[in-house]
């Protein structure tokens, strides 16, 4: 079977005479990405987001910078939306709101950051920096990093999105020694998002978090969508079923995601990458068709 790099590299090669790979996006990525409701206001998202950990924590460098203002590029051009990152992720929000500001233009984005300390005090310094550094006046998501002292920052999120510095606001975990909690917050707390780790083969979540989601209301954006790469890891030389045309998956990583987005609870994955190629193969598991309960049985069996 040809491998991710070699069909990535025919699909950009397709797109003969195009002088920039975000203009090459927007000829490839057609018909335009699914959008979801995010369900306390009805506001639709593209359903395919982008992630930062590690991949956007870069330094001043003309090339490290020129590859994620290309993936930046292609993502917007490709008709995604939704960036997610933290103060954790090192220089990842600054290299975000650089990137979005080089690129002029370009579709405003929909920004989500964390909160990620302790204290209130120092949860609005950390919330402040993080405005700055993502050249924004006004954030469209807010959320507790990992519930990290979440009953002190929670208010004070509610006290911002009221004065509109922000638009909405969530909690995070990435750890199932933590899921009794954050299911506890999401039933009494009426969040806007949470988000939480799910893929093919970290199935947990179904179980009590994404019922719990859909009942609450709440939007669902979903962290480590790879397995933090053990899903390639596993099917590395294994060719794609005949199948995954059923769902319009011609990828590995396609497939992957299209398991995750057949979840109707399920509002975004946040797959994070700094190769533009790789970028392409991920939004278009956004175009076409998702799978329905007895494909994503057949998904789950190749496991």
């Amino acid at each position: 079977m040809p491998s991710r790099r070699t069909v990535l590299s025919a699909a950009l090669s397709s797109a003969v005479g195009v002088a920039t790979f975000g203009v090459a996006f927007e000829s490839i990525a057609k018909p335009p990405m699914t959008t979801r409701a995010i369900p306390k206001s009805g506001e639709k998202i593209p359903c395919v987001g982008l992630g930062t950990w590690q991949t956007f924590d870069v330094g001043d460098s003309p090339g490290e910078r020129a590859a994620v203002v290309e993936v930046l590029r292609g993502f917007f051009g490709a008709g995604g939306r939704v960036i997610d990152s933290s103060p954790m992720y090192g220089r990842a929000e600054e290299v975000t709101g650089d990137g979005v500001a080089a690129l002029g233009g370009a579709p405003a984005p929909f920004l989500a950051t964390k909160v990620w300390t302790s204290g209130r005090e120092r949860g609005i310094s950390e919330m402040d920096r993080s405005l700055r550094r993502l050249r924004t006046k006004k954030l469209d998501l807010m959320q507790v990093h990992n519930l990290l002292d979440w009953k002190t920052h929670l208010p004070v999120l509610r006290e911002w999105k009221a004065a509109g510095k922000i638009r909405y606001l969530g909690v995070t975990h990435y750890a199932h020694s933590a899921f009794d909690e954050l299911e506890r917050v999401m039933k009494s707390e009426k969040l806007d998002f949470v988000q939480l780790p799910y893929n093919l083969a970290d199935r947990e979540a179904e179980r009590r978090l994404l019922p719990v989601a859909a009942d609450t209301g709440t939007a669902v954006l979903v962290m480590r969508p790879f397995q933090e790469g053990e899903l390639f890891q596993r099917f590395r030389g294994v060719a794609l079923p005949p199948w995954a045309a059923e769902c319009d998956a011609t990828s590995w990583a396609q497939m992957f995601l299209k398991f995750i987005l057949g979840h109707p609870a399920v509002t975004c994955p946040l797959p994070a990458t700094s190769k533009p190629k790789h970028l392409l193969d991920n939004v278009q598991a956004g175009v076409g068709r998702l799978p329905d309960a007895a494909l994503r049985a057949k998904m789950v069996q190749l496991l």
